[in-house]
């Protein structure tokens, strides 16, 4: 069993950055893929990015947002610069078992999810 507990969620301008920090409990933090994801009003669950040895991006936050994790700390992180209006969401904190078949792009492929934090970017 993993928890996960987000923070450094708030209101940004646009332009500005936020770091998402994301703690985790339970053994064999390492072993698992960790993920971002974001939930916007009236819209699906969208990936953000991944890491387990490297990260990998949705196409409309690369060259935007770092991911990157502690493993002796329990920790991860997302950093988002050049924040958009379009990046409001609630974002989630999730952690998957590595399963054969699964590339980590999606909800399902993932067995624990944080309770999310809320990122506003407005002026």
């Amino acid at each position: 069993q993993v928890q996960l507990v987000e923070s450094g969620g708030g209101l940004v301008q646009p332009g500005g950055s936020l770091r998402l920090s994301c703690g985790a409990s339970g053994r064999s933090f390492s072993n698992y893929v960790m993920g971002w994801f974001r939930q916007a009003p009236g819209k699906e669950r969208e990936f953000v990015a991944g890491i387990r040895w490297s990260p990998f991006y949705a196409d409309s936050v690369k060259d935007r947002f770092i991911i990157s994790r502690d493993n002796t700390k329990n920790m991860v992180y997302l950093q988002m610069d050049s924040l958009k209006p379009e990046d409001t969401a609630v974002y989630y904190c999730s952690a998957g078992r590595v399963l054969a078949g699964r590339m980590f792009r999606t909800p399902s492929d993932y067995d624990y999810w944080g309770q999310g934090t809320q990122v506003t970017v407005s002026s």
